[in-house]
């Protein structure tokens, strides 16, 4: 299985500079647990990093920074780590691994962003893979005993 099958190609972007109740509300209004930060720079849409759900709880809840004050770029982690698409899920596994990351960006062939896959993304694919392997297993033994 490959990282093109399971990713999600509408990402949601927040500028650096936007506050942590901002991050908050457009996770919140657009279902996602993670935004790609971009620079202040009008139209440039340039990454610098990614926040997340979690980022803003530990990062800033948690060290008493102020919602409406604080800002993205206080508890973003920079940078980003990526895998091309058609990449093999077990590549995506092993850079979120080496990352100690739950989402991950893929690029296209020429760098430009496809989307981003999470973790929750992978093992949802795969259980839909094993629940398939079972259904095969379920009906082998059902072809079998109808032979008795």
């Amino acid at each position: 299985m490959k990282v093109d099958t399971v990713l999600t190609p509408a990402v949601v972007r927040i500028e650096r500079s936007a506050t942590l109740a901002e991050a908050a509300g457009m996770m919140r209004d657009r279902h996602v647990g993670a935004l790609l930060v971009t620079d202040d720079i009008p139209h440039t849409q340039r990454l610098v990093g990614i926040v997340t759900d979690r980022d803003i709880v530990l990062k800033g809840v948690a060290e008493d920074l102020a919602p409406r004050a604080a800002s993205v770029s206080q508890v973003m982690t920079a940078g980003t780590a990526s895998v091309p698409l058609g990449a093999p899920l077990s590549d995506a596994l092993a850079t979120m691994r080496s990352h100690g990351i739950r989402r991950l960006l893929v690029t296209q062939h020429d760098g430009r962003l496809a989307g981003i896959v999470s973790l929750d993304d992978i093992v949802d694919a795969l259980g839909h893979e094993f629940a398939g392997l079972a259904g095969i297993l379920r009906s082998e033994l059902e072809r079998e005993m109808a032979r008795s």
